[in-house]
């Protein structure tokens, strides 16, 4: 995320953040760590810590958008490497041999449905109405998905 960010921005800079914090949770790092570091940036304070000065993990010849299952969450639910804002707003999704709508809410269609929908990082991905779409179209990370427009 961070090389498409800097392949995008006008100009770009990152570090390597040294805050520790007094009290800091094994799973709530937003919280304890990232927002406190985000405080500072927008009082005008440099983030704690130095800048980066190597390139090994960013690469101009990675894309945009990645084709394929990068995620799976504890209810199944299959994230995609696609901007969902990139996609026509009629934009069908391919998985697993299955054809798949877009959606605004899970309850658009009926229980047990496939389909595919903006989550909260604006990334395309694919869900089963009241169902799991690991288990139910066999979906792993790595599963190819295609763009059907």
């Amino acid at each position: 995320m961070l090389e498409l960010i800097e392949r995008r921005a006008a100009t770009a800079r990152s570090w390597d953040i040294d805050l520790k914090p007094r009290r800091l949770s094994a799973s709530f790092h937003g919280r304890d760590l990232f927002a406190p570091v985000a405080a500072m940036l927008a009082r005008g304070e440099p983030p704690p810590g130095r800048p980066r000065k190597d390139d090994a993990d960013r690469r101009a010849d990675w894309p945009d958008d990645l084709a394929e299952i990068v995620y799976v969450d504890h209810f199944g639910n299959a994230m995609t490497g696609l901007r969902a804002a990139t996609l026509a707003p009629n934009a069908q999704l391919a998985a697993a041999g299955r054809v798949l709508e877009r959606a605004r809410t899970f309850g658009d269609g009926p229980p047990g449905a496939p389909f595919w929908y903006e989550n909260s990082n604006g990334l395309a991905e694919i869900a089963v109405n009241q169902g799991r779409a690991d288990r139910d179209l066999g979906l792993v990370i790595g599963s190819e998905v295609q763009i059907i427009a």
